[in-house]
């Protein structure tokens, strides 16, 4: 039977191998650097239009983890904002998108980037084919009108955020490009809503976290969150994303990062250790999906339902939420038995087989302080593993 501290050292162990190389952080720092400096440059036709270029998503947050395939891209999603000069009245969203577009295309043939610009729904994909191989997706956007943020600020109080979090939150609300829009290609006033800074906001108080302030009026492009120093809420999302993807591979009926981020940002109570931390969430994720509609809510738009496509019709033979529940119940399970003993050798069998982690039984032995000799004579038949419903099964 593993101690508390045996637990939380096969924890942080898994985890170390999950983080991106520092060379990879290095290039992706660099890169959507240069492409900040390059908006910026004399002799863009969009220097006067205060451009921001900042992450968003999973490196904005801190969570992001290394592909099971290490010869896989890395994903790096970013938004590009225009502070002034282009608005709703004076600007479609095609219009929009085609602007940064050509300088986005500047920007590849001065680089030499080889893969053509590719146009997505929301966004211009950017791909990079060097020793490091990143894709790079870029949204068009620009602040929300002041009207809107106000009945964000509203919406976001109303659901119960704090005050303070909310009005903050709110100011960062943007307007998208999406030619799926009705009015994509006409000047209109009913633009897409996200608000990628303002849930990076949300993220940090539920992190408790005031050490990193990110001046986003001033800075034309943000640090990107330091992925060595990690609070136990990013270190838990970070192997729950990891334990979906090999329990469902390539399969589209996995839980999508945005749900398993936002519930396990609910459940995280301040612990400061990975095991009363993961322990909590696992066991409290699932309390804060509602029982009615918006089910997952987006924290800094709560009319916005990140489980939407649960309920959608031409999403049904998929069984979303069922798979939800089965994913949630395997790592449950997973995680008990990878840190229920001090057996080495069925501790890294584990972390391969369901996390696809090569983690040494060696420096476990060290760190846990057991003998590895020793346990090598226990078997693993005292150990009981629980086989996941496929992920396309229903029921449990």
């Amino acid at each position: 039977m593993a101690t508390r501290e045996q637990k939380e050292f096969i924890l942080k162990e898994m985890i170390e191998a999950l983080d991106l190389p520092e060379s990879a952080i290095d290039k992706a720092v660099k890169r959507y650097q240069d492409l900040g400096e390059w908006f910026d440059r004399d002799e863009s036709s969009l220097k006067d239009n205060k451009v921001h270029i900042f992450p968003q998503g999973s490196f904005m947050l801190g969570t992001t983890i290394r592909p099971i395939n290490e010869e896989e891209e890395y994903d790096l999603d970013l938004a590009c904002k225009l502070r002034s000069g282009v608005t709703k009245l004076s600007h479609s969203q095609e219009s929009l998108k085609e602007l940064i577009g050509q300088e986005l295309e500047y920007y590849r043939k001065a680089r030499n980037i080889k893969e053509e610009l590719v146009s997505k729904h929301r966004c211009w994909r950017l791909e990079y084919q060097d020793d490091i191989s990143f894709h790079m997706d870029i949204v068009p956007c620009i602040p929300e009108e002041e009207a809107k943020q106000k009945i964000l600020l509203e919406s976001m109080v109303n659901s119960g955020l704090d005050q303070t979090v909310a009005q903050h939150a709110s100011q960062f609300s943007v307007a998208i490009t999406d030619d799926r829009h009705k009015s994509y290609n006409k000047v209109c006033d009913d633009w897409n809503i996200s608000n990628p800074e303002g849930y990076g906001k949300w993220f940090e108080n539920r992190m408790k976290s005031t050490n990193e302030q990110i001046l986003m009026e001033k800075a034309q492009v943000d640090q990107v969150p330091v992925h060595t120093r990690k609070t136990p809420l990013q270190r838990c999302i970070q192997i729950l994303k990891r334990h979906r993807d090999i329990m469902f591979g390539e399969n589209e009926s996995k839980p999508i990062s945005i749900i398993i981020t936002t519930l396990a940002a609910r459940a995280y109570n301040g612990e400061e250790d990975l095991v009363s931390a993961l322990t909590n969430i696992l066991a409290t994720m699932a309390k804060h999906i509602n029982t009615n509609t918006p089910r997952v809510p987006n924290p800094v738009n709560p009319a916005e339902d990140f489980a939407d496509r649960w309920s959608m019709p031409e999403c049904r033979h998929l069984n979303l939420e069922q798979n939800f529940k089965n994913w949630l119940y395997q790592a449950q399970s997973d995680l008990a038995n990878i840190t229920s003993t001090s057996d080495t050798t069925f501790i890294t069998e584990q972390a391969q087989l369901k996390f696809g982690l090569k983690v040494s039984a060696d420096k476990l032995a060290k760190g846990m302080g057991v003998n590895k000799e020793l346990m090598a004579t226990v078997t693993s038949k005292q150990h009981i593993i629980n086989d996941p419903p496929k992920p396309w099964t229903n029921g449990i």
